[in-house]
C-alpha cells in the first residue's frame, strides 16, 4: 500500500527549505533603516501643512484686496455715472471726479485758509492731545474703580448720568471755557474717547480670571504685584480694543470743536466749503479725515501687535476691521 503526498512540489527558488528566500531590499519590504523621507514622515507632513496653511492665507488676503477694489470702483463709478447722467443732481451730492479736482487744488495751490498739510497737522494736534489725554484718564480710573469696588458703587450714578449727557453739546461750552485754543477742540476730543476706554479698562479689570488672582496671592504677591503683573496685562486686550474706537472719536471730538470756533483745521475747511455750497470740497475734507484715521489705525494696530506678543498669531489668513 502506498501513500501519495499531497503537499504541492517544491519549487526551485520559491522558497523551499533547500533554497531559502533572499533577504529583502531596501525599497521591496521592510523599510530601510534611518529616516524616511516621505508622506510618512511627521516633518514633512507638518511643512505641507504649514505650507497649505500659507497658500490659502495668501488667496483668502489675496481675494479680500480685490473685493475691496472691486467694491470701491463699484461704489465710485455708479457715483459718477448717476451724476453725470443726471438722474441725482450734481449739486447736493458732488461728484468723485469733482472731489479729485478739489483736493489736487488744495494740494497744489493750498485752501483759502493757508497749505492742506496744516489744516491737517492742526487737526491731528488736537486729536491725537485729546486722545492720549482721554486715554490716559479712562485707563487709569477704569482700573482704579474695577479694582476698589466701593468708589465703584459710590460713582456709578454719577459716571452713569455724564454718559448719558451728548457730549458732542460740550463743544459749544468748551468754545467758552477755552476759547479759539487747542484746547477748545481737544477737550471735546477728551471727553468723547474718555468714557469708550474707561469702560472697557473697567469691565476688562472685573472679567480678570478669579482663579489667577487666587492662585497669585497664595504665592504671595500683593496688591501691586497683582494690579501691575496680572490684572493689567490680562486686561490689556480690552484697553487697546478700545483705542482702535477712540482715536476715531478722538478726529470727531476735533472737528466738532473746530465746528465751534477756529481759525484753521479741517474742520473749519469743511464748514466754509459747506457754507459756499461747495459739496466737492466737503467731500475732499471728509477724505483727508479718513486717510489720517487709517494711518492712526495702521499704528495702533503696531503698537496693540508689539504689547500683546503672547496672543495666537492668525493662520487663516484674516484681515481684521
Amino acid at each position: 500500500m502506498s501513500v501519495r503526498s499531497t503537499l504541492p512540489p517544491f519549487s526551485v527558488g520559491a522558497g523551499s527549505p533547500h533554497h531559502p528566500d533572499p533577504p529583502p531590499q531596501a525599497g521591496e519590504g521592510n523599510p530601510s533603516p534611518g529616516p524616511q523621507v516621505g508622506a510618512g514622515n511627521p516633518a514633512t507632513l507638518d511643512a505641507d501643512l504649514l505650507a497649505r496653511r500659507s497658500r490659502s492665507a495668501r488667496r483668502r488676503r489675496l481675494t479680500i484686496y480685490v473685493l475691496r477694489l472691486a467694491f470701491a470702483v463699484l461704489w465710485l463709478g455708479s457715483w459718477e455715472l448717476t451724476t453725470r447722467l443726471n438722474w441725482v443732481d450734481p449739486f447736493f451730492v458732488g461728484q468723485p471726479s469733482g472731489v479729485m479736482v478739489r483736493l489736487w487744488t488744495w494740494i497744489t495751490e493750498g485752501t483759502a485758509l493757508g497749505p492742506l498739510w496744516f489744516q491737517a497737522a492742526v487737526t491731528m494736534e488736537e486729536a491725537v492731545l485729546g486722545f492720549l489725554v482721554g486715554s490716559a484718564l479712562g485707563v487709569v480710573l477704569g482700573i482704579l474703580l474695577g479694582r476698589i469696588e466701593l468708589i465703584a458703587e459710590v460713582l456709578s450714578p454719577f459716571i452713569k448720568g455724564a454718559n448719558a449727557i451728548p457730549r458732542v453739546v460740550l463743544g459749544s461750552l468748551f468754545a467758552i471755557m477755552f476759547g479759539l485754543s487747542v484746547w477748545g477742540k481737544a477737550s471735546t476730543a477728551v471727553v468723547l474717547v474718555f468714557f469708550v476706554v474707561f469702560f472697557n479698562a473697567f469691565q476688562g479689570v472685573r472679567e480678570v480670571d478669579r482663579n489667577l488672582i487666587a492662585n497669585a496671592r497664595i504665592l504671595g504677591a500683593n496688591n501691586r504685584r497683582l494690579t501691575t503683573e496680572i490684572i493689567i496685562p490680562s486686561a490689556m486686550s480690552w484697553i487697546l480694543a478700545s483705542l482702535h474706537i477712540s482715536f476715531g472719536l478722538a478726529i470727531v471730538g476735533a472737528v466738532v470743536g473746530e465746528l465751534f470756533g477756529a481759525t484753521a483745521g479741517l474742520g473749519q475747511l469743511i464748514y466754509n466749503a459747506g457754507h459756499t455750497f461747495d459739496v466737492n470740497g466737503v467731500f475732499a475734507g471728509m477724505f483727508v479725515l479718513a486717510v489720517l484715521a487709517l494711518i492712526a489705525e495702521g499704528l495702533i494696530t503696531a503698537l496693540e501687535n508689539r504689547l500683546i506678543k503672547w496672543r495666537p498669531s492668525r493662520v487663516s489668513g484674516e484681515i481684521p476691521i
